[in-house]
């Protein structure tokens, strides 16, 4: 098993400063972005991962990364990166379960705050294609209007994605995904 990489917590973030193993952790999944370049052509860089507090807390878990903090580089385990994601996330339980489920399902996940969902998700990875899918997590005890089903609707197509709603079910430990299909009446 290859040694963990080394990341360090700055405030809400996590940062792999050694270019060599932000790259090698990057191309396992596309996991964060290199600093200062929005879609990598080519998975190799010479600049620091920004990985977010989900993939930092599902990479722990994995045992991909060990996480330090401040000058002494002190441990930060597992339950203060939760905590800390519980609080920076609304709704964080849901939404990890949800994550979490797609990427054991060999699929790259990513935020999805610019086409205002929870995540965008791709088959092979940003940069070698675009998106097909936004996923919006739900309750299974939330009301979605019909306005806001068109809604979502209306963006998914103006965007080329499929939206799926995403209903995680913490008792069965599964989660039901909801794809719309649009067509023209």
């Amino acid at each position: 098993m290859p040694k963990k990489i080394g990341v360090e917590l700055i405030e809400n973030f996590l940062v792999v400063w050694n270019p060599e193993e932000g790259s090698r952790l990057y191309r396992t999944g596309f996991y964060g972005k290199p600093l200062g370049i929005a879609k990598p052509k080519v998975p190799e860089f010479d600049v620091p991962l920004i990985l977010d507090l989900m993939e930092g807390l599902y990479l722990v878990e994995k045992g991909t990364i060990a996480v330090y903090e401040g000058p002494e580089r002190g441990k930060v385990g597992l339950k203060k990166l939760r905590q800390m994601a519980e609080r920076l996330y609304e709704e964080f339980d849901e939404k990890y379960s949800v994550y979490r489920d797609l990427r054991e399902n060999e699929l790259v996940v990513t935020p999805g705050i610019k086409f205002g969902c929870d995540f965008a998700v791709y088959r092979h990875g940003p940069g070698v294609e675009h998106a097909p899918y936004m996923v919006s997590v739900k309750d299974s005890d939330a009301d979605m209007t019909a306005t806001e089903i068109v809604k979502a609707g209306r963006l998914a197509t103006t965007v080329r994605k499929r939206f799926i709603i995403a209903v995680p079910d913490s008792k069965k430990g599964k989660t039901r995904y909801l794809i719309f299909k649009w067509f023209k009446a």
